[in-house]
């Protein structure tokens, strides 16, 4: 059944809310049509129609939408085998939604600034560059900064359970070590101080 008679029949039984939902589910597929844009998805009908009081997509899946996606199934039978043309975006569309004239002015000129900063960028740095920076010069501080095994095993000793256990010490959730009286022994971050040193050296 061709869609314009699906249409009339489904508005026979229909409320007048309901007749005039498919109307417009009618018309934005129309102008799928004239677009060759043969997309007629709940997904994408419910986004296009959302000023036009088509429900949202959510709705049309419910059982009450049967009879729009009905409507629906009826356009794609009509396209089926016909390949969508693919509708080129640029970057800056989104600025055509802009409904206020000044926001849009900004938002053009922003663009265009933004453009031109990374024209410059890619003719200073070509994409896909990798920089590495290395300071050789005190590349030996760093080898010498790192903990030989006694000063690791020394640390590690510091957050062991034994040696919590054998002072009464306990660890808060500040990283404070606290005495069995609730004094603090040592001051807040030390234990993720140590861990970050036997993380990184």
């Amino acid at each position: 059944m061709q869609p314009k008679e699906l249409l009339e029949k489904l508005k026979e039984s229909a409320t007048s809310r309901v007749s005039k939902t498919l109307d417009a589910i009618y018309e934005i597929c129309i102008e799928q049509e004239q677009r060759r844009l043969y997309d007629f998805s709940v997904a994408t009908i419910a986004r296009l129609g959302h000023k036009r009081g088509v429900p949202k997509a959510q709705s049309l899946r419910n059982k009450t939408g049967e009879q729009y996606r009905a409507l629906l199934r009826a356009f794609e039978e009509c396209h089926r085998g016909d390949k969508p043309r693919i509708e080129t975006r640029s970057e800056d569309d989104w600025i055509e939604e802009i409904q206020n004239p000044k926001h849009k002015l900004l938002a053009r000129i922003q663009a265009s600034e933004l453009a031109a900063a990374n024209k410059k960028l890619r003719n200073f740095i070509p994409p896909g560059t990798r920089i590495e920076i290395k300071d050789y010069q005190n590349e030996n501080i760093v080898e010498d900064r790192k903990l030989n095994s006694s000063e690791r095993r020394a640390l590690e000793y510091i957050l062991s359970d034994e040696f919590l256990s054998r002072w009464q010490f306990c660890i808060s959730s500040h990283g404070e070590f606290i005495d069995m009286n609730g004094n603090v022994v040592l001051r807040p971050g030390t234990a993720d101080a140590i861990r970050k040193v036997l993380a990184f050296l």
